[in-house]
């Protein structure tokens, strides 16, 4: 198993988290076959899975980050008092996203 230093590791997971983007939109039909399920109801499965996946992500790559000391979550931007926040956040809403938007405010407000 390479060895790599914990702040290296963390930015690693921070980005196999963030590779899944959101599944395209359903093409609108001009014509409706009978037998065929609606459209937003594809777009609602589609998106419900991408959320149980991006879900799954970041508990596997981005929970474990708090093994680590404040420092190292320092040194990447964010505390374990966002992480455990990001835990929490209803399904509906992207952990990932909802972390990295507090980042930026955060950065905003020491600038």
């Amino acid at each position: 198993m390479k060895c790599e230093d914990p702040t290296q590791h963390a930015h690693n997971a921070w980005e196999k988290a963030s590779q899944l983007a959101p599944p395209p939109k359903p093409p609108q039909l001009h014509f409706y076959m009978p037998a065929m399920p609606s459209m937003r109801l594809i777009r609602a499965l589609d998106m419900g899975w991408w959320r149980y996946r991006r879900r799954r992500l970041y508990r596997r790559h981005i929970v474990p980050l708090l093994d680590y000391d404040d420092h190292v979550l320092r040194d990447i931007g964010h505390c374990r008092d966002d992480i455990l926040w990001a835990s929490q956040l209803p399904l509906k809403v992207d952990a990932i996203q909802a972390l990295e938007a507090r980042q930026k405010k955060r950065q905003a407000q020491q600038a």
